[in-house]
């Protein structure tokens, strides 16, 4: 299961869906797409207001800096993966 956990600072994702095999588990595609186009599209405007580390199987995103952007673009990602979670209960939990 993934599992997201969401503080007003960070955001720590971690583990692996369970879906379907590697490579084929679009549970575990789907959030890499959502959570890696967040962090580009953060770092494009502003490199100065996340810093992120990524190991396998676990994402952490610090937000240095709250600004407008940086925050409407983290909630965007926040709630693409609610939506997931909704469709994919059994592999996937936000917290």
């Amino acid at each position: 299961m993934i599992k997201v956990n969401v503080t007003n600072d960070k955001i720590k994702v971690f583990g692996h869906a369970g879906y379907e095999e590697v490579g084929k588990d679009i549970v575990c595609a789907s959030v890499s797409s959502i959570i890696t186009t967040t962090i580009n599209g953060i770092i494009r405007l502003d490199e100065n207001s996340i810093s992120y580390e990524e190991q396998e199987g676990m994402v952490i995103i610090d937000i240095i800096k709250h600004t407008s952007i940086t925050d409407t673009l983290i909630l965007n990602m926040v709630e693409l993966l609610k939506e997931l979670e909704k469709v994919y209960s059994k592999y996937i939990k936000i917290s």
